[in-house]
């Protein structure tokens, strides 16, 4: 079996996983500065 097709097919499933969680969370930072202030919810 060619490893190396294995490797790089879970590193490419790996790093578009991470590139896909990094957009969610900054599309997140960047739609929660939208909120007013006093709409707001935060968990104690």
């Amino acid at each position: 079996m060619h490893w190396e097709f294995v490797i790089a097919g879970y590193a490419i499933v790996f790093v578009l996983l991470i590139a896909y969680a990094a957009a969610i969370v900054q599309r997140g930072r960047r739609l929660s500065e939208q909120v007013p202030e006093n709409k707001r919810r935060y968990l104690d």
